[in-house]
């Protein structure tokens, strides 16, 4: 097991916390709980995840609270679920549970599952400790770091949610074995932006690993879920709560989000809309001066061998524009892009409506 320290500055030690990285932790959940002494637990999950993990992350939970005082929450998945009515669902489930302040709610699924649980931790009772054990890619590197909770609105993704850091993280590598290819594949696109934003030889890195990531080899797992951890801590350490740093990690995601948010959250994993959107971060760089054409064709290079899109077709450039003036990164309605200056250093940058028509165009947009 790996374990990477999100360590969050003196004032704020409290919320500090361990993620826990290996083979097997969905059975080995009682020993990260016991030192958390809970009142009782509650696991929430989608329907899915629960079927093939649900009974023995239960089990594991029984063994380090009181009375085996565990209950469970299972919700429908997929991003269209992500809403304030599966939220709410939740909230009416811990009431069901009696949950109280001491209650731990532990998140055991994908990404949709982490974020609507974790608003959910936040909200009851004004705040309730949560785990987050992530059973997909994507979220092992980057939805259960950081603290970031929510759902969506019609009018744009995330757009209604809270800070709450987790108590721990536990990535079960072993969990990934029952993704679907298409799974792995939307977890790479988080892998490879942390690359692109922060570390180079990380990105070459993972580039180079990418075929033995894809087929799930252990070793390539491991090193790529810790080096992507390692680079958001130090991001959430020096900024929680978004005021700097922390909006580099939006790389490709002003893009993939009005992708997402225009195919209603159905057509594309979250993943592959920001596989797609670091493409055209990386094109409106070059738009801007900040890198050549070389650079561009890494980037593209890197997404389309881990099979995720390159470009899109078919889309509404105003439809586009639009939500992307909605998103919640938007200020008085003008759109901040993170873009490239290099591979492995990315700047926040409002763009000319000129290049960022241009770089829509290029992908496809209509």
């Amino acid at each position: 097991m790996r374990t990477v320290d999100v360590s969050l500055p003196a004032a704020r030690a409290d919320r500090s916390y361990p993620i826990h990285i290996g083979p097997g932790l969905v059975d080995r959940l009682d020993a990260f709980i016991a030192p958390l002494a809970p009142t009782s637990i509650v696991v929430v999950s989608d329907a899915t995840v629960d079927g093939l993990y649900g009974a023995r992350a239960r089990a594991a939970c029984a063994k380090a609270v009181a009375r085996g005082r565990v209950a469970g929450v299972v919700i429908a998945g997929g991003e269209g679920e992500k809403t304030l009515a599966t939220f709410g669902r939740v909230i009416d489930g811990l009431v069901e549970a009696r949950a109280d302040r001491g209650t731990l709610l532990v998140a055991l699924g994908g990404g949709v599952v982490g974020d609507i649980a974790g608003f959910a931790a936040a909200a009851f009772m004004r705040g309730i400790r949560f785990a987050q054990v992530p059973t997909t890619l994507l979220a092992q590197v980057d939805s259960s770091v950081g603290g970031k909770t929510g759902v969506n609105h019609v009018q744009g993704k995330n757009l209604v949610g809270a800070f709450h850091q987790p108590a721990f993280v536990a990535s079960d590598t072993q969990t990934l074995k029952s993704l679907p290819p298409r799974e792995v594949s939307a977890g790479l696109a988080e892998i490879l932006k942390h690359g692109l934003l922060a570390d180079a030889a990380y990105f070459d890195a993972v580039a180079r690993d990418t075929p033995a990531i894809l087929a799930l080899d252990d070793v390539a797992l491991a090193a790529a879920i810790a080096g992507s951890c390692e680079i958001k801590a130090a991001i959430v350490a020096r900024d929680e709560r978004e005021s700097g740093d922390r909006a580099l990690l939006n790389l490709g995601h002003t893009f993939g989000h009005a992708i997402e948010a225009l195919t209603g959250y159905e057509r594309w994993l979250h993943g592959e809309a920001v596989g797609c959107g670091l493409c055209l971060a990386a094109d409106l760089s070059a738009r801007l001066g900040l890198v050549g054409g070389a650079q561009v064709a890494r980037v593209v290079a890197a997404v389309g061998a881990a099979r995720l899109p390159v470009r899109i077709a078919g889309l509404s450039r105003e439809a586009a524009v639009a939500s992307m003036r909605g998103d919640k990164k938007a200020s008085a309605g003008r759109i901040r892009f993170i873009v490239l200056e290099a591979i492995g250093r990315a700047v926040q940058r409002e763009v000319p409506d000129a290049d960022l028509d241009a770089t829509l165009v290029a992908a496809g947009y209509v």
